[in-house]
């Protein structure tokens, strides 16, 4: 197995919803925000080789969306696919699966895109794509709070050009030699969060937004984006029981400083971050 680290650019959230009850006075702290409450982050993809697979996790904000859009979120230090894939000996087309945990702007935008005569195609055009038919409905007959973040652009199309494929959904179901999936619905309904089993006898847990930086490790820090944040609590104890054993290592998605890192109880019990790591340590 190897591992890259693909990195397709940043862009800007509230920094309110994306702390949620925790006040800013604590939060800012840690991640700053600009003169317009924004804090910059992260969009980071993981390249897996496993076998004779190459699986890409997530493909970022991509480059369809208008003026209009940029404008609310300022994506910027965009990363072109084929020059970040150039970088380790790969192009587009030696991707065989892109896995979606989610279908959220910022984790699906980048896995179709516009060809020259204005036709929507798939980045990746000889992967399979996949997702669940859980996500899937819930994704498109959406709900308010969710509206803007679906984007049926971004998805309705992988559907009807018949590469996009569903897993089932039962916890713990293999994906690959070396990937296993883990079900949660507390930032939306049945996103994916898979768990790598490395030649090590590590893991690396990638945690999509179930934990988004390594600042929202400890259990108060949960998105106001969560549709239920109550489960979200709950996913996350269960994500600190499997990791506190130190062979588990979490992989943050949004992160502006680091990709991977391991987490650490103190002597109240209290979870917190426990450091950065290099995926080559654990691999």
């Amino acid at each position: 197995m190897k591992l890259h680290i693909i990195e397709t650019g940043k862009f800007k959230l509230d920094g309110g919803a994306m702390f949620g009850v925790v006040p800013k006075r604590m939060w800012e702290k840690l991640h700053p925000a600009d003169e317009y409450n924004l804090c910059t982050w992260q969009m980071r993809c993981l390249l897996v080789e496993d076998g004779d697979r190459k699986i890409l996790i997530d493909t970022g904000i991509g480059n369809k969306q208008d003026e209009r859009f940029r404008k609310h979120f300022y994506p910027h230090d965009e990363n072109n696919f084929g020059s970040e894939l150039a970088k380790i000996g790969l192009t587009k087309d030696d991707i065989t699966d892109v896995f979606l945990t989610h279908f959220h702007f910022d984790h699906i935008g980048g896995a179709l895109e516009y060809d020259p005569s204005g036709k929507i195609v798939p980045v990746f055009p000889n992967a399979t794509y996949w997702s669940n038919e859980v996500h899937y409905d819930w994704a498109y007959n959406t709900n308010p709070r969710e509206a803007a973040s679906f984007l049926k652009d971004n998805f309705v199309p992988l559907k009807d050009m018949g590469i996009l494929k569903f897993i089932d959904v039962q916890e713990g179901i293999q994906f690959s030699d070396n990937i296993r999936i883990s079900f949660v619905n507390g930032h939306t309904e049945a996103m994916m969060i898979p768990y790598l089993g490395l030649p090590s006898g590590n893991t690396l847990i990638y945690c999509a937004d179930l934990i988004p930086s390594h600042h929202h490790i400890a259990l108060p820090y949960i998105m106001a984006y969560d549709m239920k944040p109550l489960e979200t609590l709950k996913e996350k104890q269960t994500l600190h029981e499997k990791a506190e054993d130190g062979k588990h290592f979490l992989f943050f998605e949004h992160d502006l400083d680091v990709a991977c890192g391991a987490i650490s109880k103190n002597e109240q019990g209290r979870v917190g971050f426990g450091g950065k790591v290099e995926l080559a340590s654990i691999l």
